[in-house]
């Protein structure tokens, strides 16, 4: 992990996943965006530009916050248990620090 904004990221995504407040994979994910329990989307950097465009259509119809991380499909693999590129976070609290961090340069 380089940057300070990544570490950041992958702490609280870890801080998340341990308390459940997370939902990886991209049909779950669409799922939980569509029945309103996504509170914003985390997607690696190395994501597919057709994943990618279909995750913010689905976000921008249903008024979800999209955040493009730091983190390589492989990194949230290792933090996710699971490799993958599409993250939901359900819990307010977590969405919030997660768009504070991508907010602050």
């Amino acid at each position: 992990m380089n940057s300070k904004k990544k570490q950041k990221t992958a702490n609280l995504l870890t801080i998340c996943i341990k308390a459940g407040k997370a939902v990886k994979g991209f049909d779950s994910v669409k799922d939980a965006v569509i029945n309103k329990k996504a509170y914003c989307i985390l997607t690696a950097c190395d994501i597919s530009l057709k994943t990618l465009k279909e995750v913010r259509f689905i976000c921008e119809k249903n008024n979800v916050d999209v955040i493009v991380t730091e983190l390589e499909k492989s990194e949230t693999g290792r933090l996710c248990g699971k490799e993958t590129a599409v993250i939901a976070i359900c819990d307010k609290g977590f969405a919030q620090g997660f768009l504070k961090i991508e907010n602050d340069t």
